[in-house]
């Protein structure tokens, strides 16, 4: 199998504690590293005793006179993907670029229209749907475990503070476009990235952090005939317990990345009970509970793997197919698209003051 060139753009936390550790990881039997781009001069000397054979260059334009490149990978700041992105498309570059795609919808659409333009391949860095306890939450969805759906709740929360540029606006960036492309991405997922998904409520707010973008998030999604979803990223939560509950008429499931538990009826050993009018009595004329003792089935069991390990590996294997094989790719554009959408409406409803 013949492995794609990659540059990589940036050797931050992203740049190299994951898309760095994939490369250099069993898994990747797709891509050979070949720039690395970094502004800062340390960073590039520990990329190039990294990725061995690999060149370090200061700045991505650098990379426009390389003929040896299969696949940009822009891990820059948030607030650069845009610009980065666009340039690179424009000059005839696949690009894999990480979340959040963009700051907003427009953005997102521009992206996808000037790499059809280009006939280029445009792909975004959405780790956490082809994770391991996504993946096993909709096959019991498919097959009917929970019944009909009625609500799904997805927790990102903890307790703790940020200082760093991702708590500054003008980085774009706050809980909603740092951690939410993760749970926003999987909520749209369990709607089928619905096109009339709407945003029925929204809350932004400030707590713990020591910028001016959000810390505190709360949105709830749906869709026709669709459950609710309800998303929450929120530094004020010591005891979350849970990223995922799913609540449906013949069952509960609740997991995180790790683990799950499941709880479910089956079909024909619950009988119906049919509707009695009058208060329920005893045989002494003592009022009695409406209540029954279902006959319920409980698992529970550990993931292998996680969005950081096998998310990100199936991430690139799409992408090598993608390029390779011409197929589809697993996590579209026009998916992450949604999902900043859902970020954009959220910062339109609930504007925060600029302090930096």
């Amino acid at each position: 199998m013949k492995k794609l060139n990659v540059a990589i753009i940036g050797q931050g936390r992203s740049g190299r504690s994951i898309h760095g550790a994939y490369y250099l990881s069993e898994r990747n039997q797709y891509f050979n590293v070949k720039y690395v781009v970094e502004m800062d001069a340390r960073r590039r000397k520990i990329a190039e005793e990294m990725y061995a054979g690999a060149k370090s260059l200061s700045d991505y334009t650098e990379l426009f006179d390389k003929t040896d490149v299969d696949l940009v990978v822009n891990v820059s700041y948030s607030e650069m993907h845009y610009a980065i992105t666009k340039d690179l498309l424009q000059h005839g570059f696949n690009v894999l670029v990480d979340k959040p795609f963009a700051k907003t919808r427009y953005e997102c659409d521009d992206l996808i229209k000037t790499a059809k333009e280009k006939g280029v391949l445009l792909a975004v860095f959405h780790n956490s749907q082809p994770s391991p306890f996504f993946v096993h939450a909709q096959k019991l969805i498919a097959d009917g475990v929970l019944g009909d759906v009625k609500q799904v709740s997805i927790r990102y929360s903890g307790f703790s503070r940020r200082w760093d540029w991702q708590t500054l606006q003008k980085k774009v960036g706050g809980s909603a476009y740092n951690t939410g492309p993760h749970p926003i991405a999987l909520a749209l997922g369990f709607l089928d990235f619905d096109k009339n998904t709407k945003v029925v409520y929204s809350k932004l707010d400030l707590a713990l952090t020591s910028g001016d973008a959000e810390d505190y998030v709360k949105i709830l999604l749906s869709a026709p005939n669709k459950p609710l979803i309800d998303i929450e990223i929120n530094s004020t939560d010591a005891f979350s317990g849970y990223n995922l509950k799913i609540q449906g008429s013949k069952g509960t499931l609740m997991s995180t990345p790790s683990w799950y538990k499941l709880k479910y009826i089956v079909d024909g050993e619950n009988p119906y009970q049919p509707v009695i009018e009058e208060s329920l009595q005893d045989e002494n004329g003592a009022p009695l509970y409406c209540s029954e003792k279902l006959i319920a089935h409980e698992e529970s069991g550990d993931y292998e793997g996680t969005a950081f390990d096998i998310g990100t590996a199936e991430v690139y294997k799409s992408v090598y197919n993608a390029l390779v094989n011409g197929e589809e790719l697993f996590v579209t554009p026009e998916q992450a698209s949604m999902v900043i959408s859902v970020i954009e409406t959220a910062h339109a409803e609930n504007p925060l003051p600029l302090k930096f």
